[in-house]
């Protein structure tokens, strides 16, 4: 595993575990998940557009509540977030997502098992 950040977070000291520093650039963390990602990842994001970018390298890509980004999901992901993005321009108060509960954490574990599984097979 893989976790990419642009500035050093504390992670456990694992041999499975590696820490990717990057650049402090724009989106200098997205670009290099973005190139690493092909058919044999899984990209756990709720960035929208990078999880975009790792569909179209043939990644998995879920986002931290269990939903997974599909081909077919994907545009109106892109498409909501657009318009949300719009509202806040505005000056609308539209609140961000809801918490994060146990079914979340469940769909999570979930959804990651069926995508390690998938790769297992190929």
């Amino acid at each position: 595993m893989s976790v990419v950040s642009n500035s050093r977070i504390r992670l456990p000291d694992h041999p499975l575990i590696e820490r990717v520093l990057v650049s402090g650039g724009f989106d200098a963390a997205d670009d290099w998940i973005a190139e690493a990602a092909d058919a044999r990842a899984v990209v756990i994001t709720a960035d929208i557009l990078l999880a975009d970018r790792c569909l179209k390298s043939g990644a998995a890509v879920i986002g931290p509540n269990g939903k997974p980004f599909t081909a077919n999901s994907i545009g109106a992901a892109i498409a909501t977030r657009a318009i949300m993005a719009d509202l806040r321009a505005g000056g609308d108060a539209i609140g961000g997502p809801p918490p994060f509960a146990k079914a979340d954490r469940s769909r999570f574990l979930q959804a990651l098992d069926a995508a390690v599984l998938r790769l297992k097979r190929v």
